[in-house]
């Protein structure tokens, strides 16, 4: 609800309720959220973002871009020079990424050009803006944070309310059985 127009969002509950008049719309905002801000308050940061999103997914930017403007980063670092592998691939194949480095990573491989371009980078420090913890599956040798979004609800029915009335029910069908 934080970042769509008011008449798309009167769209999309118009379409939901044509497919399926049933449906329960649960409405909220998604603000992203940033682990340690002060990596990218004045610092020239490396923006990791997912890869599909990018490439195939058609978006300009994700999260980490988004909380890099939001807090200032002195510059969004161009890990173009730096591309190794399969990411220089990538960079062919779609060169309207830009500046913002996507997290191609589905193999060994893959995972290994990840982390060699991130690491050889000149940046203060990474933006992490995919959906999983990269540092979990990569060594970054780099200062780096996640930025990600969360859900925020709005109003009722919320989703607890959803799921505790879904599993009475579950609940209540096993007990007749």
């Amino acid at each position: 609800m934080d970042s769509a127009a008011l008449k798309d969002v009167a769209a999309l509950k118009r379409n939901i309720k044509q497919v399926n008049p049933g449906a329960v719309i649960i409405e909220g905002n998604s603000p992203i959220r940033v682990d340690h801000p002060e990596m990218v308050t004045g610092k020239r940061v490396l923006v990791v973002e997912d890869g599909p999103t990018l490439t195939h997914g058609g978006m300009k930017f994700g999260a980490g871009t988004v909380v890099s403007h939001n807090l200032k980063a002195k510059q969004l670092v161009d890990p173009g020079p730096y591309l190794v592998g399969d990411l220089k691939k990538t960079f062919d194949k779609y060169p309207e990424i830009g500046i913002l480095l996507p997290a191609m990573g589905y193999g060994e491989k893959q995972l290994s050009d990840l982390e060699d371009t991130i690491n050889s980078t000149d940046c203060d420090s990474v933006v992490i803006g995919t959906p999983i913890d990269l540092s979990r599956v990569i060594h970054i040798r780099k200062p780096h944070t996640r930025a990600y979004y969360e859900l925020e609800e709005i109003g009722k029915p919320d989703l607890n309310d959803i799921m505790d009335e879904f599993l009475k029910n579950k609940f209540r069908d096993k007990v007749r059985q």
